[in-house]
C-alpha cells in the first residue's frame, strides 16, 4: 500500500482498461510524469474482475528503464508480469515461463542458469538462413494481402483484410504449424490478449466469474497441441522453429511455455504494432508522402512508428525489498507497473514527443522493453513491419482513415480491432 495517509485525488487514473478504448491517455501520462512520476493507483473492481491491492505507476522514461534493468530490486518472478495478481496456486506454473523469471536466482525453484539458458536456446533457432527464407515468404504474403485489400473496394479494413492474417500466418510459418491448425493460434491469442475487452466473451469459472486466461486449466488445450506438434516435428523435422525447439534440450514444461510465449507474444506484437503504424501515417499525410518519396530511411521510420504506437502498454514487476524510486518510498512486495507508452512520450528524452518525426535519431523508445527481458522477437517484429510498409507503398496509394478506428479495451495491449482506410 502507498506510503501516504489518503489517496491523492489529483493523481490521474491510468488503470481502468476502459480508458484505453479511446487510445492511450497521453494527457494523464504527462500529468503523472510532471507531478507524480511514481504514482499510487487504486486497483478497483472493473469489467467483472475483482479488486486488487493497488500498484505504483511508473511513467518517466528513466524510471521505466531503471525498473526494467534492475531485476535485483524489481522482480518478474515474485508476482509475474501482469497488473492483476495471479492466483497463488497458479504462480509455480506461471513462473515456468521465461518472461516470469529473473536472471539471477533468489527464489526457491529457480536455478542460476534458467533465464539465460532459455534465451540462448530460442536465439539459436533463428538462423540467418531461416531469417532469409522467412523474409521472402513474409514479403509474398504482404503483397498478396495488400493487393486483395486494394481490389476489394475503395474502403477496406486494414486489420481484417491485412494485418491480422499477416501476423498470424507469418507466425505459423515461423513455427511450422500446419495450415489446417492455424486458426487455433488466433483463438488462443485472442483468449489471452483480449480478456479485458467486453466485446470478447469471457472465460468463466465454475462460480461464474472470469478466469485468468493464463491459468493452467485454460492453457491445457494449447499445451497438449504443443506436445503433439513437437512429436510430429521429431518424426518429420523441417526448417522451422518448432523443429529446433522439439529437438533441443528443453523439458516438456519449458517447451509448452515457449510455445505459449511465441504463439501469443509472437503473434500479437506485430498484430498490434502494424495497424497502429498505418493509423499514425494515415493521420499524418505529409509524413506518409515523405516516406513514399524515399526522403526518410524506412528502418528509422518503423522505429518512430513503434515509439508512437507501442504494442504493449504496461508491464508489472514486484519490489524485492524496500527501495526508493524517483523520491517515492516503495515497500517490499509492492506492485510496480511501468508504462511504455508514457515513457515513449517523455519530454525529458524525446524532442517534441507528440510530433511524428520519421527521421528521429536517436530514438531510445522502450516499445520492446529493456534490460534482461528485452523482447527476443524485436528483430522479427521490425523485419515484418518494414516488409509490410515496403509492400504497401508499392501496392497502395497514399491512405487516409475512412472512419474511426476501434481499439481494444485493455491496459496491457495497445490493440486496434478495426481500421477503415481509403485512398487519399
Amino acid at each position: 500500500m502507498p506510503d501516504q495517509s489518503a489517496p491523492d485525488q489529483s493523481v490521474p487514473d491510468v488503470f481502468d482498461p476502459r480508458i484505453y478504448a479511446a487510445g492511450p491517455p497521453y494527457d494523464a501520462y504527462r500529468a503523472l510524469r510532471d507531478h507524480h512520476p511514481v504514482a499510487w493507483q487504486e486497483e478497483y473492481e472493473v469489467l467483472g474482475w475483482p479488486a486488487g491491492p493497488g500498484f505504483w505507476a511508473v511513467t518517466r522514461h528513466a524510471d521505466v528503464v531503471r525498473v526494467l534493468k534492475d531485476s535485483a530490486s524489481y522482480s518478474s518472478h515474485l508476482g509475474a508480469t501482469q497488473i492483476r495478481d495471479p492466483d497463488p496456486a497458479d504462480l509455480p506454473f506461471i513462473r515456468r515461463m521465461m518472461l516470469n523469471q529473473d536472471p539471477s536466482p533468489r527464489f526457491a525453484g529457480e536455478t542460476p542458469s534458467d533465464h539465460g539458458r532459455l534465451r540462448r536456446l530460442v536465439s539459436r533457432a533463428f538462423t540467418p538462413g531461416r531469417i532469409d527464407r522467412f523474409t521472402a515468404r513474409a514479403r509474398a504474403r504482404a503483397r498478396q494481402l495488400l493487393v486483395a485489400a486494394r481490389e476489394s473496394g475503395p474502403v477496406f479494413d486494414l486489420v481484417h483484410a491485412v494485418t491480422d492474417d499477416y501476423a498470424l500466418l507469418n507466425l505459423a510459418d515461423l513455427l511450422g504449424v500446419p495450415e489446417s491448425d492455424r486458426g487455433l493460434l488466433l483463438k488462443w491469442t485472442e483468449r489471452v490478449i483480449a480478456y479485458q475487452d467486453p466485446d470478447e466473451p469471457p472465460v468463466l469459472g465454475p462460480d461464474g466469474r472470469p478466469v485468468n486466461p493464463r491459468s493452467p486449466a485454460m492453457l491445457q488445450e494449447m499445451f497438449g497441441y504443443a506436445q503433439q506438434l513437437a512429436a510430429y516435428k521429431r518424426d518429420r523435422p523441417a526448417d522451422d522453429v518448432m523443429t529446433s525447439l522439439a529437438t533441443s534440450e528443453l523439458t516438456d514444461a519449458e517447451l509448452e511455455m515457449f510455445f505459449f510465449l511465441l504463439t501469443v507474444a509472437g503473434n500479437d506484437t506485430v498484430r498490434s504494432a502494424a495497424p497502429g503504424g498505418f493509423l499514425v501515417l494515415a493521420e499524418q499525410l505529409d509524413a506518409q508522402r515523405s516516406l513514399r518519396a524515399g526522403e526518410v530511411d524506412l528502418d528509422r521510420a518503423v522505429d518512430e512508428l513503434l515509439r508512437r504506437h507501442p504494442p504493449v502498454l504496461s508491464f508489472r514487476r514486484t519490489a524485492v525489498r524496500d527501495t526508493v524510486l524517483a523520491g517515492q518510498r516503495i515497500r517490499a512486495g509492492d506492485k510496480v507497473v511501468v508504462f511504455h507508452a508514457s515513457a515513449n512520450h517523455d519530454e525529458r528524452v524525446f524532442d517534441r514527443p507528440a510530433a511524428l518525426d520519421l527521421a528521429r535519431s536517436p530514438n531510445p523508445h522502450v516499445s520492446f522493453g529493456d534490460g534482461p527481458h528485452v523482447c527476443l522477437g524485436a528483430h522479427f517484429a521490425r523485419l515484418q513491419l518494414r516488409v509490410l510498409h515496403e509492400e504497401a507503398m508499392a501496392a497502395l496509394p497514399p491512405l487516409v482513415t475512412a472512419g474511426e478506428p476501434r481499439r481494444l479495451v485493455s491496459n496491457f495491449i495497445n490493440g486496434i480491432k478495426s481500421l477503415p482506410l481509403t485512398a487519399a
